[in-house]
C-alpha cells in the first residue's frame, strides 16, 4: 500500500525535522552537536536491529518488532539529515546549491559503486538512504530561503505546494504500476535467506 507507507514517510519526515530545529531553535543546541547526537543513535539503532535479527534487509521486515526498528531508522535519518544538510551548507558554508551537489554525489557514487563493484546491497541501500536526507534539506532550503541567503526565493508555501503535489503523482503511479513490487519468489528468497535461526 504505497500511499499509506509513503504518508507515514512524509509525516516522519516532519516530526524528525521538527526535533532538530526545535534542538537548534528552543535549546540552542549547535548542529554540531545534534549532527553528532542523531548519527549515535543510528548507529546504535543498527546495531540493536542486526544483533536482534541478523540482517538489515529491508525485504525482510515482516515482523512488527522489525518494522520498529525500521521506522525508529527512519525517525533518525531525518533528523540526521536535517542538521547535516544544515550543517554543512549554512555553518560550514558551502550554500545550499553546493551542498545539494555534493550530497547529490554521494548518492552518484554509490550508484556507481553498487552497479559497477557489486558491493553489499544491504550496505549501499542505508548509504544512499541516509544521505538523502541532506540533500533533500538543502534542496528545500534552496527553494525556500531569500536570495539574499542563498536561496531561490520561493518561500515554503510554494515550496511545500510543488513538493506535495511530485510526491502525490509518484505515490499515486506506484499504487497503479506496482512497479516497485517485487516478485514474490525473489522477496521470499532473500528474506528466506537472511533469516535468523533459532539455534
Amino acid at each position: 500500500m504505497p500511499w499509506v507507507y509513503w504518508l507515514e514517510v512524509v509525516l516522519i519526515s516532519v516530526v524528525g525535522t521538527l526535533i532538530t530545529d526545535i534542538l537548534t531553535d528552543t535549546f540552542g543546541v549547535s548542529l554540531e552537536v545534534s549532527a553528532g547526537i542523531f548519527a549515535v543513535a543510528l548507529a546504535v539503532t543498527f546495531a540493536v536491529w542486526f544483533a536482534s535479527e541478523r540482517t538489515l534487509s529491508i525485504h525482510s521486515i515482516r515482523t512488527p518488532k522489525r518494522e520498529a526498528f525500521y521506522w525508529l531508522a527512519i525517525l533518525f535519518t531525518f533528523a540526521l539529515g536535517a542538521a547535516a544538510g544544515d550543517l554543512i551548507a549554512e555553518q560550514v558554508n558551502l550554500g545550499y546549491a553546493k551542498s545539494a551537489i555534493l550530497f547529490g554525489a554521494v548518492i552518484a557514487v554509490v550508484t556507481a559503486a553498487h552497479y559497477g563493484l557489486k558491493l553489499n546491497a544491504v550496505l549501499e541501500f542505508w548509504i544512499a538512504y541516509i544521505v538523502t536526507r541532506p540533500l533533500g534539506a538543502s534542496f528545500g532550503d534552496l527553494l525556500t530561503q531569500d536570495r539574499d541567503e542563498g536561496g531561490l526565493g520561493f518561500g515554503p508555501t510554494v515550496t511545500t505546494l510543488v513538493f506535495t503535489i511530485v510526491i502525490v503523482a509518484l505515490v499515486a503511479f506506484l499504487t497503479v504500476s506496482k512497479v516497485d513490487v517485487l516478485p514474490a519468489k525473489v522477496s521470499d528468497l532473500e528474506a528466506t535467506e537472511r533469516e535468523p535461526t533459532d539455534a
